[in-house]
């Protein structure tokens, strides 16, 4: 069946692109925010680690919300690593970095989000597709506030 929800096929398929790449940088950061979870050692380690649980939980959930939009435009959400490795902005650490390292790297993960985020709202304004619009100030706020917690940890 046809999708009639006021925003045309072309515009509902440049939106889902461009919520793909969002579900494909925060599923990436998931798995960063997780592996540094369990790998983040230090006198920070109890702090970081109950940190990183609670981030990526939401992360879990976020990605959830994301993919179910895409699928709402009438598009397949992406779910493979191969999928996401080609839609990421984001890159993978390579090895165990420090607990510092760590901190560093989530920053830069959620302002990656953020920015992958920001640069689809233009085009789902210019439909009126307020329900995306919500996800990504949502998503936005979310990212912002969490870089900005990080971010603090590095204050000497």
């Amino acid at each position: 069946m046809e999708i009639d929800i006021g925003i045309n096929k072309e515009d509902r398929a440049s939106i889902a692109d461009g919520l793909s790449r969002l579900l494909a940088d925060s599923y990436t950061l998931y798995l960063t925010t997780h592996n540094f979870h369990w790998n983040v050692t230090g006198p920070m380690f109890n702090t970081l680690h109950l940190m990183f649980e609670a981030q990526y939980n939401e992360l879990a959930l976020a990605v959830d919300l994301i993919a179910e939009r895409i699928r709402a435009l009438g598009f397949p959400a992406p779910g493979t690593y191969r999928e996401f490795q080609k839609l990421t902005s984001m890159s993978e650490p390579e090895g165990v970095p420090s607990a510092t390292e760590m901190i560093r790297l989530l920053v830069q993960g959620q302002e990656a989000v953020v920015r992958t985020a920001r640069s689809v709202a233009p085009l789902a304004d210019k439909v009126s597709d307020e329900p995306t619009l919500d996800l990504l100030t949502q998503r936005m706020q979310v990212h912002e506030k969490t870089a900005w917690m990080l971010r603090s940890l590095l204050e000497s």
